[in-house]
């Protein structure tokens, strides 16, 4: 952290403007920082300065204002590129069952192993961030991720446990980059710019998971081979490893709000826990993630059963696949994302001037009203998949809006030393009780009742279907969190602003939000 300071006019006092970065002088470490001796001779008056000099000065906050914003711009294409990996396995998902003759339960197994490693790695990763370089750890894990995806595309069909395994591998790596990056951008910024450098960083949650559905249906129908899918992601994962490495700021923890006080892991476990407002948001999370990752996986072969009901398609016994269903659905998914986001922070700085607990209030509304639509989109598949297509675009946009309001509550109501913790716990909590289990809970309903009934495409369409409205009654029940969240939000807010002094304690002065200004 370079820290510019300059004599207040008038007062005894002085006012600091911090960049991230290294301070000048000082000695960065993996495990902290050692800062030289500053004595009397080392510090120059305004007098002495050159206009040259001042006119440098000027242009330093500048410089590291943009290298803030391109710093979001490259964690926002990380972003992408983990959910666009994790997607593109549901993107040619019934060519990897005929690949490996495995059943609905069989592929439901594959997300669920990645959300399994996943939720087990983040708090792992959460307690690293919070005390080690955050930029090396997303890097290496980047990298990791990206080799053995390349290395999982060569699976020969007698091996699919190694499948299974690879992508528990991808899940360790993937989970660095979820639980520490979104702490680096609460690090760079705060209040509204805050809110709007995490929507663009969770926009890229759907972009990168319609990218995903893209990138494998469209790759598989070039190459001719759905393998060729799993092997887009590595190259440019390795790209952007590299991008971070080199020009994301090391930001120091909680330098937006001058907290310098670090606790125990324990420690910030028991707070965390005794924090209502964020238990019950991590609770609505998790609702949310049973909703997508169920949804994601199988709503394009839910799409495509429906369709050879309706012999608009004929049944694909031998691969490569129709890839219609798995190209609509991630373009929904793409601009779905990019609605819902910007509706989300557009009504949440909204409600903001109505009421302070617009951010979970918000989340509630957009909950309840994504629960009909994705209750219509069963109702409307049996006739007509256009009507479907409409009630997924809506539903998967009410849902998508409370994303980036979800991630900026958590900044509100814990402590910046804390927030990768809080990052990894409820990463951990959603998806443990979200998308760990929802894949292949769906699967194995929907085999259970095809166990059941006489063998045929009807069937197999409608037992899929059951299966999946289990999802709006789960949505129901993370909008009831979100209000519940709305009771506790402003209590918790309060106390962690007491904890957050936001004057340096050598200092006289409060923060300023002038880099909003310029940013906005």
């Amino acid at each position: 952290m370079m820290c510019l300071e300059s004599d207040g006019a008038g007062t005894g006092g002085s006012s600091q403007d911090c960049i991230p970065g290294a301070e000048d002088g000082e000695v960065e470490t993996l495990s902290g920082r050692m800062n030289p001796v500053t004595t009397v001779l080392d510090i120059k008056s305004p007098e002495m300065e050159s206009p040259s000099s001042k006119a440098s000065l000027s242009e330093k906050p500048l410089n590291m204002k943009r290298a803030r914003v391109a710093a979001v711009g490259i964690l926002s294409v990380g972003n992408v590129l983990n959910y666009l990996d994790r997607y593109t396995v549901a993107g040619v998902l019934l060519d990897i069952q005929q690949h490996f003759e495995i059943k609905d339960s069989g592929a439901g197994l594959l997300p669920t192993v990645f959300i399994c490693s996943f939720m087990v790695a983040a708090p792992i990763f959460g307690y690293l961030g919070d005390r080690f370089n955050r930029k090396v750890i997303l890097s290496c894990g980047i990298f990791f991720w990206s080799a053995i995806t390349f290395s999982s595309s060569f699976i020969s069909k007698q091996y699919f446990w190694l499948l299974v395994l690879s992508r528990g591998l991808v899940g360790i790596g993937e989970a660095s980059y979820s639980t520490i990056a979104p702490t680096i951008i609460g690090d760079l910024f705060t209040k509204n710019t805050r809110t709007l450098m995490l929507s663009v960083f969770y926009f890229a949650i759907p972009l990168g998971s319609g990218l995903g559905y893209i990138t494998g249906s469209s790759v598989k129908q070039v190459a001719g081979d759905w393998r060729w899918a799993l092997r887009v992601s590595p190259v440019l994962g390795m790209i952007t490893g590299a991008l971070i490495l080199i020009f994301v700021p090391v930001a120091k923890r909680g330098h937006t709000e001058q907290l310098k006080v670090h606790s125990s892991w324990f420690r910030d476990m028991k707070a965390l826990l005794r924090n209502r407002s964020y238990v019950f948001s991590s609770l609505a999370t998790s609702t949310v993630s049973f909703a997508t990752g169920a949804l994601g996986m199988w709503i394009p072969l839910y799409l495509y059963r429906a369709q050879v009901v309706q012999k608009v398609v004929e049944p694909c016994n031998d691969g490569p696949c129709s890839n219609k269903d798995s190209l609509i659905f991630g373009a929904i998914t793409c601009i779905t994302g990019f609605l819902g986001v910007i509706t989300g922070a557009g009504a949440t700085k909204w409600c903001r001037l109505k009421t302070q607990r617009a951010d979970p209030l918000v989340c509630a509304v957009g909950m309840l009203g994504s629960a009909i639509f994705i209750c219509l989109v069963f109702v409307a598949a049996k006739s007509s998949i256009e009507a479907a297509y409409i009630c997924i675009f809506a539903g998967e946009t009410l849902l998508f809006s409370n994303w980036a309001i979800t991630a900026d509550m958590l900044m509100y109501v814990v402590i910046p030393t804390r927030r990768a913790t809080a990052m990894a716990l409820q990463s951990f909590t959603s998806h443990l009780l979200g998308d760990a289990g929802s894949p292949y809970l769906i699967g194995f309903i929907s085999d259970l009742i095809q166990e059941n009934t006489n063998k045929s495409p009807l069937w197999e369409f409608l037992s899929l279907g059951y299966a999946l409205m289990l999802c709006p009654f789960v949505v129901v029940l993370g909008g009831m969190f979100f209000l519940a969240t709305a009771l506790y939000f402003l209590e918790d807010r309060a106390k962690a602003e007491q904890q957050e002094p936001c004057s340096d304690p050598f200092t006289v002065g409060s923060c300023s939000d002038s880099e909003e200004a310029s940013i906005l």
